[in-house]
């Protein structure tokens, strides 16, 4: 199996930390953002989206971070991200797709990167956009959890919701987000980042992160 991605893309970091978590061996292939490569002939020809993640596994190359991971759990039962109680299967998904559509659709690297130009915005007002979708998701998110009570994780491990959590957990402190006034937010992050298959998908530990050849 490979995973082609960039270090610090949010979607990507979630396909490391799913793999991480189901057990599932594989080789990982940067993709440079910053250039444009996922745009190139060579990558739109096998992805049409001209997006990472790209994975490709079984002789096929799947696109849509939240698509590749609902594959992976059902492709690879062990290790399920999914609780197998309906209602919690509804719950973690509940949560998780507030995030990768509230949050991240409006604040992924092409929104931002068109906000800036032909928009015309400033990197502080770029910036200020970012935190305010932040605080839309994370405001109702704190108060669902909070409603369910939940401890280190939504359930008894890590799993679907967490994929998705800590990507935007990252991208809150990179923004300055203060995240202080949300205790079960930062308290399922924190109990995720002490754990080695998150420290092991983290944008620090990458290999095309520039920090780790510097």
């Amino acid at each position: 199996m490979k995973l082609y991605g960039y270090f610090r893309s949010s979607t990507t970091y979630r396909l490391r930390i799913a793999l991480e978590l189901k057990g599932i061996d594989y080789e990982y292939i940067p993709v440079n953002l910053l250039t444009s490569e996922q745009k190139g002939e060579a990558f739109t020809s096998r992805n049409p989206f001209g997006s990472v993640p790209m994975l490709e596994a079984d002789g096929c190359d799947r696109a849509q971070s939240m698509a590749q991971i609902e594959w992976l759990d059902e492709a690879y039962p062990e290790n399920s991200l999914l609780p197998a109680d309906l209602e919690d299967r509804y719950t973690a998904r509940e949560l998780a797709y507030a995030i990768a559509t509230e949050t991240h659709a409006v604040n992924n690297l092409p929104v931002l990167k068109y906000l800036k130009d032909p928009l015309g915005h400033s990197q502080e007002e770029i910036d200020i956009w970012y935190r305010h979708w932040l605080a839309r998701t994370f405001a109702p998110l704190e108060a669902r959890l909070a409603q369910l009570g939940t401890g280190d994780f939504l359930f008894d491990r890590p799993g679907f919701f967490e994929v998705v959590l800590l990507p935007q957990f990252y991208n809150a402190e990179r923004f300055q987000f203060d995240c202080s006034d949300k205790p079960h937010i930062a308290r399922i992050a924190q109990a995720c980042l002490a754990l080695p298959e998150f420290q092991r998908a983290h944008p620090d530990n990458q290999p095309d992160n520039p920090e780790m050849s510097s």
